[in-house]
């Protein structure tokens, strides 16, 4: 996408007051960055055993599963069957469910009819929070059929962009942020791979920048790899509200161990609030 298209599909708008989402317990878009973990596991009993240590850290305040993971990622009913249980196994966590596809760094290649039938078996068990939806994806009509779906039943919807190859220009990450709150999104993601400082410094001043000028709503942005990790670390300050951390492998490079990553979240807090 060139950055004259994204600034054909993110006119000009005047943000309201930037707004926080509660869900359950945890406040997403206020005060602290919060910590997300991801459920990476390839079998549902493997998932269930994470699942509830997650669920007994007071570090993580969000976690993630990473539907792509499991072997049988493309039986809608075998994953619907899953959902529930991992949402009690994480004791009132918010549970973000996320089918990450190979296009955009996942595991498994997925067509978007086969994508939408996954989700909707989910959204059928009435146990996920949030539903990440690749904001790409949504050109599909039967992609945008479960993305309004979701949103009628009250599960708030993640829209996102991944770009593991490098990161696009300040002007392009804004659009892409504002195209996603164009569509409806009740949270903007996007993260990206960074191959110096520079690349690192845009993705901080592309969110500065949404979060300023453009948003009245949630993001999330990150910078992957090593240098990347000053995103994960100073995301309040630039206005990312959730840092994806680690617990044994990492979901995607550059996580930080999260009890390490929500001991820093918290500093960088304190400073901030002065």
């Amino acid at each position: 996408m060139t950055a004259s298209a994204v600034g054909a599909v993110a006119p000009p708008s005047t943000p309201g007051p930037a707004r926080s989402i509660r869900i359950r317990d945890v406040e997403i878009g206020a005060g602290r960055t919060r910590t997300i973990v991801s459920l990476i596991e390839s079998t549902p009993d493997a998932v269930l055993s994470r699942a509830r240590l997650l669920g007994s850290m007071r570090e993580v305040d969000v976690v993630e599963y990473r539907l792509d993971f499991l072997d049988r990622a493309l039986d809608p009913q075998a994953v619907a069957a899953t959902i529930r249980p991992v949402a009690e196994a994480i004791k009132g966590k918010p549970l973000v469910v996320t089918f990450r596809t190979k296009a955009e760094g996942g595991q498994k290649a997925i067509t978007p009819e086969e994508y939408a039938a996954v989700y909707r078996a989910v959204l059928d068990g009435g146990a996920a929070d949030l539903l990440d939806v690749e904001a790409a994806l949504l050109a599909h009509p039967v992609v945008a059929q479960v993305k309004a779906d979701a949103q009628a039943k009250g599960c708030r919807v993640i829209l996102s962009h991944h770009d593991f190859a490098a990161t696009p220009s300040v002007e392009m990450l804004v659009g892409l942020l504002r195209r996603q709150q164009a569509l409806g999104a009740d949270i903007c993601k996007v993260a990206v791979m960074p191959h110096d400082a520079g690349d690192l410094l845009r993705l901080l001043e592309a969110t500065w920048i949404m979060r300023r000028d453009h948003a009245d709503r949630p993001l999330v942005t990150m910078a992957m790899g090593g240098i990347g990790a000053v995103s994960r670390l100073a995301g309040e300050a630039f206005g990312s509200a959730l840092s994806f951390g680690a617990l044994g492998d990492p979901s995607a490079p550059g996580q930080i161990e999260v009890a390490r990553l929500h001991a820093t979240l918290a500093i960088v807090h304190d400073a901030i609030a002065g």
